[in-house]
């Protein structure tokens, strides 16, 4: 067990960090017994806890009674010890032998850890990361480094990993529903944009490595075609529906729907940006998405003005509500917008979970997490981040990656997908496997890479579920009990109950609904 002193304003914050890290944990109170205490408050209290943990930016007790010799730090460092490099965004502290302090008190550990870890997982979970750290899952490294100075100097702990059973990660295969068809687009900026690209552009990605020369000349055909396309003489190329349910090949994954034709949404500044606006309307797909819902896929709102507007939030979603015949749905803002608010307003306009925060110019972690989370606003809301948009990884503005610089650039978050857990959110949108752009082969290569690595596929709905169920589990009897809440798994994958008995060293066990782990600890 876990006992936490921490300040007032930080009790919410640290809720919700040890629903990412789920182990043990309580509130300190004087008297207490527990293993561990991690105090990030100025007084350190007197504890018997075999390992004392105090988080701090200034002097505190401790340090002033140590005399240590400390060095202030500005924001926007790195803590660095061992193998982990953290980003820390407020100011800190460092200490002679590097960023931690360590000393022995009889039979008590004291580890000083020079930065405020809740106000660093409040700004993760809030403002987020820049795009130059989007490669660093911040979050995540804070848990990782908990967890291993208390299997170091205190074990045994008892966690349930973000890890389904059986699985090394969950994948959520995702799409942004942005045009349907190009028979939509006449004489626009959409269409000569992609005769610009598909022509004379797909030119110059052949001599850039972009494209091979099967896809200039699939992509010169494809032009060829337009005028046909447009009287009906021929097969619309940007419908691609049923392409991406052979590709995934019975594998879940979700399409976020733009509901209304012609909207362009208010952005920041009150702006109506005239390219925002979608050339289908939703309601002239409702066949399309009941087949698509058959076949196992997800059917979400990809938002207009929900993230800014009750109203109109409420609105998006009984369009899609409606017409793909569900009760309840997620969604992604389109073009990702969001502001301070906006986790508050979706929760009140009905929505089950939100998949908007991540990157439009980069891959990578927003948050600093591949988990799922609560918002600090939301009352039961959860956050699915997104991982990955193809945009991102070779629009000539943001990346600009040739397809295996793209693999090599994803490479790394399958990786700490497959070692950490959590999920792992791909956005491919619609059109993108369709002429000009052609990103199949890496579509289907990211496929590949996570069925090789162990990935439960699934929905972006069930992953939240997933995630929902997990931390609806209770720890009872000081932590030597789990129980699942009420909720269960509903034919989810079960959980992991693990007990680190020393580093390097543990054992799972599963935990299905209505059973309960007794652990011999």
């Amino acid at each position: 067990m876990i006992a936490v002193a921490a300040r007032e304003n930080e009790r919410a914050v640290a809720a919700e960090f040890f629903e990412l890290f789920k182990t043990p944990w309580e509130l300190f109170q004087r008297g207490d017994s527990a293993g561990v205490l991690l105090c990030t408050g100025d007084e350190i209290p007197v504890s018997n806890a075999k390992l004392v943990l105090i988080y701090g930016s200034g002097l505190n007790s401790f340090d002033r009674t140590r005399a240590i010799s400390i060095h202030p730090q500005p924001a926007g460092r790195f803590f660095i010890h061992g193998v982990y490099k953290i980003p820390v965004y407020g100011p800190g502290l460092a200490f002679e032998n590097g960023g931690l302090y360590e000393v022995k008190n009889g039979s008590q550990t004291i580890v000083r850890i020079g930065y405020d870890l809740f106000s660093e997982v409040r700004h993760l979970l809030t403002a987020g990361q820049p795009a130059e750290h989007a490669a660093m899952p911040a979050l995540d490294d804070h848990i990782e480094l908990l967890r291993g100075l208390i299997v170091q100097h205190a074990p045994p702990l008892v966690e349930i990993p973000p890890v389904p059973t059986g699985k090394n990660f969950i994948a959520c295969l995702t799409h942004d529903v942005d045009h349907v068809g190009i028979r939509n687009h006449k004489f626009d900026h959409t269409m000569l944009g992609f005769l610009a690209r598909a022509t004379f552009g797909s030119v110059l990605d052949v001599l850039r490595g972009k494209k091979t020369p099967g896809q200039l000349f699939a992509n010169w055909l494809a032009a060829l075609k337009l005028p046909f396309v447009h009287l009906g003489l021929a097969k619309d190329f940007w419908y691609q529906f049923d392409h991406y349910v052979e590709i995934e090949d019975g594998l879940p994954s979700t399409f976020f729907v733009i509901p209304k034709k012609g909207e362009t949404g208010l952005d920041a500044n009150g702006n109506r940006p005239a390219r925002r606006a979608a050339s289908y309307d939703a309601r002239d797909l409702a066949e399309i998405l009941r087949g698509l819902k058959n076949r196992g896929k997800e059917i979400c709102v990809h938002g207009i003005d929900a993230w800014r507007d009750v109203s109109a939030g409420s609105d998006e979603k009984k369009i899609i509500a409606g017409l793909a015949g569900i009760a309840d749905s997620g969604i992604r803002m389109h073009w990702l917008y969001f502001g301070e608010q906006s986790h508050e307003i979706l929760e009140q306009s009905g929505y089950a979970y939100d998949s908007t925060i991540g990157y439009n110019g980069t891959v990578g972690y927003r948050a600093g997490t591949s988990q799922v989370f609560k918002p600090l606003a939301a009352k039961k809301m959860l956050e699915l981040p997104m991982h990955v948009m193809d945009t991102a990884l070779f629009y000539p503005s943001y990346l600009n990656l040739t397809p295996g610089q793209a693999a090599e650039k994803i490479r790394p978050l399958i990786a700490h997908a497959e070692n950490s857990g959590g999920t792992l959110v791909v956005n491919w949108h619609d059109r993108s496997i369709a002429p000009e752009r052609l990103w199949d082969g890496n579509y289907r290569a990211f496929i590949r890479q996570c069925k090789k690595s162990g990935a439960w596929f699934a929905t972006a709905g069930q992953a939240v579920d997933w995630f929902r169920a997990r931390r609806d589990i209770n720890f009872e009897n000081g932590g030597l009990n789990v129980r699942p809440g009420n909720s269960g798994t509903r034919g989810l994958p079960a959980f992991r109950v693990r007990v680190h008995v020393s580093a390097g060293n543990f054992a799972d066990r599963e935990l299905c609904a209505g059973m309960e782990a007794a652990l011999p600890v």
